[in-house]
């Protein structure tokens, strides 16, 4: 998935996946890992609500998933490629072409919110501005779900040779618990890609300051 790493210097909001765009479809295309998971978080939603899928890519297969199970899908990505091919799959969803750190999230507000695969691709500090926004971005019993490493670690992208980095699950709490977010749960798949679900205190849900 795709967004932007200090993408005015760079130039390129898609962190480089624009670039790579058919090779990262063709070999996202053929996995189902990480679907069931999804799946499962999202039976905590209400029936036929919206979910916004960061990070988005083609669509496949997680926001076509989630399609299939009656959500209303919204879905950004920096790529332009990705993002028609999105429009092609899933042509009654919802998708912007932008970057994580400018987008508006379509200006409303969800029952879901995920980010599976899109995280550690930011720099630490556009980490930890997105999961500042999320908050804004979720109705009152909402849940935000993302992927990255419970490990403190760097790594060099397959596709891009661009650093992806994890905050680690330490530091991810925090900034959760900064952000009005409490952890509910975390889970690995059988990609062994880690999750974490979340959601807004109790206390936004009732209305409190």
């Amino acid at each position: 998935m795709s967004t932007a790493t200090n993408h005015a210097a760079a130039g390129d909001p898609s962190n480089g996946y624009e670039a790579v765009a058919p090779e990262f479809m063709r070999r996202r295309e053929q996995s189902s890992i990480g679907v069931a998971t999804v799946r499962m978080w999202a039976r905590s939603l209400p029936r036929g609500g919206a979910i916004l899928d960061l990070g988005c890519g083609s669509g496949v297969p997680i926001s076509t998933a989630l399609n299939n199970a009656g959500f209303a899908v919204y879905g950004i990505d920096a790529s332009p490629s990705l993002t028609a091919a999105f429009r092609r799959r899933l042509p009654y969803a919802h998708v912007a072409c932008e970057a994580i750190e400018d987008s508006r999230f379509f200006n409303r507000t969800f029952d879901g919110v995920i980010a599976v695969g899109l995280m550690f691709l930011l720099p630490s500090d556009a980490q930890r501005d997105l999961i500042r926004k999320i908050p804004v971005a979720l109705n009152p019993d909402g849940r935000f779900l993302f992927t990255s490493p419970a490990q403190l670690c760097a790594w060099t992208d397959v596709l891009t040779g661009k650093e992806s980095h994890s905050l680690g699950a330490e530091e991810y709490k925090v900034v959760l618990s900064e952000a009005g977010l409490t952890l509910v749960g975390e889970y690995e798949d059988e990609g062994e890609n880690h999750y974490y679900d979340t959601r807004p205190w109790r206390a936004r849900s009732s209305g409190a300051v």
